[in-house]
């Protein structure tokens, strides 16, 4: 994934500091940032062109990163949660009263997935965090595939990292949490 555990520890700051990053995941680039920064995420959802009103979706590599921003989870949908994000599935989850309204929108529910692609969850795990995931690219277009066309996107306003996206050819499909309806496939 990363070359180093260095690279490991300046992604993590500059996460920390504000930054903007783009990283392959299961379908296209994504374009994230420490969704606890405010003025990350509002410089995020300007570079997008995207309203605050409709909401963020947080990836993890793990339950534990994003267990604080949602109502509480048994054990066995910690484990419906996991083997959803193995099939790239985003669920509408119900939010816990101190998730921040930047992330939310105008929504009670969070967008979470556990990303199962490798880069993505490295990403995660590095920043010892769950990020901001949303598509790179300005509203309404189509979203970047390659490192290339993020630079020519998004220019120095964005650290891209390089990497694979995966094999999907949609973005992730979006459930509700708990009556499993499809909102997007």
């Amino acid at each position: 994934m990363f070359r180093h555990s260095a690279s490991s520890r300046r992604i993590a700051a500059y996460l920390r500091r504000g930054g903007l990053i783009a990283y392959p995941t299961e379908s296209c680039y994504g374009l994230g940032c420490d969704p606890d920064n405010r003025t990350a995420v509002l410089r995020l959802l300007k570079l997008k062109q995207r309203p605050q009103r409709k909401g963020l979706i947080l990836i993890a590599a793990s339950y534990r990163q994003v267990a604080r921003y949602l109502q509480p989870l048994t054990q066995a949908q910690q484990q419906r949660l996991h083997e959803a994000g193995e099939q790239a599935v985003t669920y509408l989850m119900p939010a816990h009263h101190t998730a921040p309204r930047w992330l939310r929108g105008s929504h009670d529910t969070l967008a979470v997935r556990l990303t199962a692609h490798p880069v993505a969850a490295q990403l995660c795990r590095s920043a010892n965090s769950a990020l901001v995931s949303t598509s790179a690219n300005r509203s309404g277009q189509r979203p970047a595939r390659t490192y290339a066309q993020c630079r020519r996107l998004f220019g120095g306003k964005v650290w891209v990292l390089p990497g694979r996206v995966g094999k999907r050819k949609k973005p992730s499909t979006i459930r509700a949490w708990a009556s499993d309806r499809i909102i997007r496939n």
